[in-house]
């Protein structure tokens, strides 16, 4: 899709918001912009093997160490391996990552990813076998084995190989089993404290507004504190039962707000402006210089009869082209006419990129520029 394109989709969007140009905030309900902290993800992480591959896992010379946990697993298994080499490539060694929900309890089942760890070409066909998964205090948490899903494939011939996707990763779904709880209790807890997924000081001074007008409704006094633009504190009722206070809080509706920002991705040419973004009156003018080198050269021949070479004669021809657009006026008080502005002055996406890194060196980009 081309960045005109792109921009045309902002504008219209912003202009379905909001029909006079105007940005709005948009409403949200608490649970869609804030987390619960006791209520956060723990990672996981484990050291396994995963067997079963069609000769593309580690060659055992080239690492040391999936020969050294594969003769340690069947050494567990009651099998000696003592004084045997073995050239097996169906092997691999992995690291196993995963993200402990929260609340989880023993017996359900979370998903795991599996990345080789040697010089193994790929995953496919391979199945986990069964690993331990510790958490930051060393503890084991889950225990992950089960068949391995790699999106990407590999195909190679004689003299061409095509590679697509990654095929030295991959993920066991439902494959890991948790086996201990997290120590901490919800019900235990006196208070709940907020986490804003997207730090701001106005979003969170409305969270505690709205959840201290839910409280003086049905208690008469208010539990919310705002404490800074990323956690708001909520103290817990005592006739209040915690689950059902949290299940009502989160349903609240809230409006929202954020800093104006564009941000730029110029490998992909990706440009995204928020609807708070404002440009004052500038004057933009956008001019490319091509260069083109043509290189012709000329067989020389000799004169019959002579004693002379073939020789060959360079010629090179350099042409210097200057393009370069009207002077057009860009004035953004809103995102739609921002967009129009600069949809006018048809330039490519890089064009855009390097108009928009002008403007906020001009100061006249009222809006804080990322750039990835």
């Amino acid at each position: 899709m081309k960045i005109s394109n792109l921009l045309l989709v902002a504008a219209l969007v912003a202009a379905a918001l909001h029909p006079a140009g105007i940005a709005q905030a948009t409403s949200s309900r608490i649970k869609d912009i804030a987390s619960l902290q006791s209520g956060r993800e723990n990672q996981l992480i484990g050291y396994g093997l995963v067997v079963g591959m069609q000769g593309t896992g580690d060659s055992l010379r080239s690492s040391p160490f999936t020969e050294q946990s594969m003769r340690a697993m069947l050494q567990n298994l009651g099998i000696s391996t003592q004084g045997n080499q073995s050239n097996s490539k169906n092997v691999a060694a992995v690291m196993v990552t995963a993200n402990l929900p929260s609340f989880a309890s023993p017996g359900s089942r979370i998903d795991v990813s599996v990345s080789s760890l040697g010089d193994a070409t790929s995953l496919r066909g391979g199945t986990l076998v069964m690993t331990s998964l510790t958490g930051a205090d060393g503890q084991i948490y889950a225990v992950a084995q089960g068949s391995v899903i790699v999106s990407g494939f590999s195909a190679q011939g004689d003299a061409a190989s095509l590679t697509e996707g990654v095929t030295t990763a991959g993920r066991v779904p439902g494959g890991a089993i948790i086996e201990r709880e997290l120590p901490s209790k919800f019900k235990d807890s006196v208070n709940l404290v907020l986490q804003l997924r997207n730090p701001d000081f106005s979003t969170s001074v409305r969270i505690a507004d709205a959840v201290n007008a839910y409280a003086r409704r049905t208690w008469g006094d208010p539990i919310a504190e705002s404490r800074d633009s990323q956690e708001v504190i909520v103290q817990k009722p005592r006739s209040a039962d915690l689950t059902r206070l949290m299940a009502d809080l989160e349903n609240l509706v809230v409006t929202t707000d954020s800093p104006a920002k564009v941000v730029i991705n110029e490998r992909t040419g990706t440009i995204v402006i928020g609807a708070d973004v404002r440009v004052s009156r500038v004057a933009v003018s956008y001019g490319t210089l091509t260069v083109q080198v043509t290189e012709t050269p000329q067989v020389i021949q000799p004169e019959p009869f002579s004693r002379g070479e073939t020789a060959l004669q360079p010629q090179t021809d350099i042409t210097a082209q200057k393009t370069g657009g009207p002077v057009a006026v860009l004035d953004g008080p809103d995102l739609k006419t921002l967009v129009a502005g600069l949809n006018n002055i048809g330039v490519k996406p890089d064009g855009i990129i390097s108009i928009l890194q002008a403007i906020k060196s001009a100061g006249a980009l009222q809006a804080e520029l990322v750039l990835q």
